[in-house]
């Protein structure tokens, strides 16, 4: 009986031995599994730390390239904007070149005007005298233009040219008017009829006495009454548009 209470005791030491070790080895697994939990947590976050970082590079690397666009499109736009400039600084130059040269064709210009508009009053002295008035008054307002400051080259010129243009269209129109003509001494108002340059006659109000212009002794000169009808007839036709077969006295053509 004496040895079974010993080997019950040697069985309680040892059960309390085991015991012992293995409330000893769960606390060093509670420890491991705190460390590996704690090494796992400071994985997380420095993997989150890892991960805002990679954002943060991502960010700025897209920044960048924006950026980077942004430059390439202001180094284009700064290309033609210099080739722009260097294109209006060509075309100041050119200005100021046609500025001299306008300078230089209006010191030529305005002479030339000067001898046209002397040309016209000449042109109009030695014509055929109609509108005697009329034509020698716009030669004067020409002259006056050429006075004036506020009106440009360009407007003269256009204003002299178009005084020869209608000058030069008076050679091809019939035209039927009415003024005064110093008749034996005596003003009277007259029809007149001119066609083209050709010949300038007139007939008085009552049907009566008819004249022509004598280009070759430049004078008036009086014409039987066998025109008087057909200058009735042409003054009528030169007033209402109509073209009709006249007879009117044309001087004969001078030999050349």
């Amino acid at each position: 009986m004496r040895g079974k209470p010993r080997s019950a005791l040697r069985l309680l030491g040892a059960l309390g031995a085991i015991l012992a070790a293995s409330q000893s080895w769960g606390q060093a697994v509670d420890q491991l599994v705190n460390v590996e939990q704690r090494r796992i947590q400071q994985a997380q976050e420095a993997q989150d730390r890892v991960d805002a970082i990679v954002e943060r590079t991502r960010s700025r690397i897209e920044q960048y390239r924006g950026i980077m666009k942004e430059v390439d499109g202001l180094v284009v736009y700064n290309t033609l904007l210099d080739r722009q400039i260097e294109d209006q600084e060509s075309e100041l130059n050119d200005l100021r070149t046609s500025i001299d040269q306008v300078t230089v064709i209006e010191r030529q210009v305005l002479p030339l005007l000067t001898r046209m508009i002397d040309g016209l009053e000449q042109f109009i002295a030695l014509d055929v005298p109609f509108l005697v008035a009329q034509r020698t008054a716009r030669v004067a307002q020409l002259n006056n233009l050429l006075e004036r400051s506020d009106v440009t080259v360009a407007e003269q010129f256009r204003n002299v040219l178009q005084a020869w243009q209608e000058e030069r269209d008076f050679g091809r129109t019939i035209e039927a008017y009415t003024g005064l003509l110093e008749i034996n001494g005596v003003n009277r108002e007259v029809d007149f009829l001119r066609v083209g340059r050709v010949a300038l006659m007139y007939l008085t109000p009552d049907g009566g006495t008819a004249g022509a212009w004598d280009q070759g002794t430049r004078q008036w000169v009086s014409l039987g009454s066998e025109y008087l009808d057909g200058i009735r007839q042409g003054i009528r036709v030169a007033r209402t548009s109509t073209p009709e077969l006249l007879l009117v006295p044309v001087p004969a053509p001078e030999e050349g």
